[in-house]
């Protein structure tokens, strides 16, 4: 326990676990703008089989939302801001990477496991969640 204890007064004084929970609040926020554009797509447009169709659409509107969140609050304090397209593009890229891989998962899921279309959400977001979190801190923000 106070290994713990002294791991998270670390994590606090370095300025990570500011990090980590404002990127879990902006990420819950932008879970919630892309659940309200994945989940009305694959009820009324796309059938289960073809959820997948619904993940760039609800991409595109998550992370125009997500880059303005983190780069403005997740990451305020840490690494430097760069003029020019170069973050954003390699912000896109991280995002992307989160897309690949919650379609892979939203495919398996619904397509080959035939699961309900929000089945999927929940290891798709957790599994991006973590994989942009390391990748934007020591690529995008750093």
């Amino acid at each position: 326990m106070t290994a713990l204890l002294h791991r998270l007064d670390r994590m606090r004084e370095s300025g990570l676990l500011g990090q980590i929970v404002r990127f879990g609040i902006a990420g819950i926020a932008s879970s919630l703008i892309y659940s309200a554009v994945y989940l009305p797509l694959t009820f009324w447009v796309f059938p289960r089989e073809h959820a997948v169709y619904a993940v760039p659409f609800a991409f595109a509107v998550a992370v125009t939302c997500g880059f303005y969140m983190h780069s403005r609050w997740s990451f305020r304090d840490h690494g430097t801001r760069r003029r020019g397209g170069g973050q954003q593009a390699k912000f896109v890229a991280v995002q992307a990477s989160g897309m690949l891989l919650n379609a892979v998962v939203t495919w398996i899921g619904t397509a080959l496991l035939g699961y309900p279309a929000w089945v999927p959400l929940i290891p798709a977001i957790l599994l991006a969640t973590i994989v942009t979190f390391l990748l934007n801190r020591y690529l995008v923000f750093a």
